[in-house]
């Protein structure tokens, strides 16, 4: 019985064949046509009708990962130094999304895809469940076999939008990029005072209690993916700092604006993370493609 699993992807330049060879896997007479952004969507779409706040977390996975050693799921990997551990990390959840999404495929196809391109498609199908649109994504990346907490090395919430600007150009990406990526900060100075007086209701000092607050302030939109979030900060209701800066700053200011009184935002935001999806990819021979996200490979004997 032989089967040929063929699956129609989209590469990076310079991996056109190499990558479509690899979702070709032969044995002896049954042909199975399998579409593995299909698999990953299904498991990301079950995920979401249980939790419609996993957008969030996962675009939030995909920066912190991209951000450090590049798109190559080292985010992922478990041990007592590693990645994960870094404090900036410890808050980012939506592993177990991950390794679903990962189980199904291997179950399928297994050895062929990587858990940096399952971040990256089940990131893609969470932000279209939460209205941000569907973009087209690369695919083709290997895996890190290296994490690290020192190696962390995100924007600080004090970060000024200049130092941001440098830091984002250096994973290739330009200052509007940085506008629609940036998250974190720290509290508004700047913050319209009726919203400052509730959000001290909400949250008093030394509470015990969970009071979250949403960074879009619009509560008929925190869950969706869109542009009001912009449409918030020209208004002065940002709930950080990096928010107000990010409104004011001749750096950003006309950007922001554009994105507020837009209508183009899913456009703009997909192609923003693309572009992030490419920071410092592993291709080739490089890497590896892990059986299971959460650690490396074994030397095979």
């Amino acid at each position: 019985m032989s089967h040929i699993f063929t699956i129609t992807v989209r590469t990076f330049d310079g991996d056109q064949n190499q990558y479509r060879a690899n979702y070709t896997h032969l044995h002896r007479s049954l042909k199975l046509n399998t579409d593995v952004e299909a698999i990953v969507g299904g498991v990301v779409k079950a995920w979401y009708k249980r939790d419609p706040t996993i957008p969030a977390a996962l675009l939030r996975m995909q920066f912190h990962d991209c951000f450090v050693n590049g798109c190559d799921a080292s985010i992922l990997l478990d041990g007592s130094n590693s990645e994960k551990t870094a404090v900036p990390n410890l808050s980012v959840r939506g592993y177990e999304i991950i390794d679903s999404a990962k189980s199904a495929v291997e179950a399928i196809c297994p050895g062929v895809v990587s858990c940096a391109d399952i971040i990256v498609m089940a990131t893609r199908d969470a932000v279209a469940l939460g209205g941000g649109g569907r973009y087209i994504v690369q695919t083709g990346r290997r895996d890190g076999t290296i994490s690290l907490a020192k190696n962390v090395d995100l924007p600080s919430p004090s970060i000024s939008v200049a130092d941001s600007i440098k830091a984002f150009a250096r994973k290739g990406l330009n200052a509007t990029d940085m506008v629609y990526l940036l998250e974190h900060g720290k509290p508004d100075p700047t913050m319209d005072s009726s919203l400052l007086a509730a959000l001290r209701q909400r949250c008093p000092r030394n509470s015990s209690v969970d009071s979250t607050v949403n960074l879009d302030q619009n509560p008929l939109s925190s869950m969706t993916v869109d542009n009001s979030y912009y449409r918030q900060i020209v208004r002065n209701r940002g709930i950080l700092k990096i928010d107000e800066d990010l409104a004011l700053d001749p750096l950003s200011k006309p950007t922001v604006g554009a994105i507020a009184n837009g209508f183009d935002f899913s456009t703009r935001f997909g192609q923003a993370m693309i572009k992030l999806g490419t920071a410092d990819v592993l291709t080739g021979k490089q890497g590896q493609i892990r059986s299971y996200c959460r650690a490396i490979n074994k030397p095979s004997k």
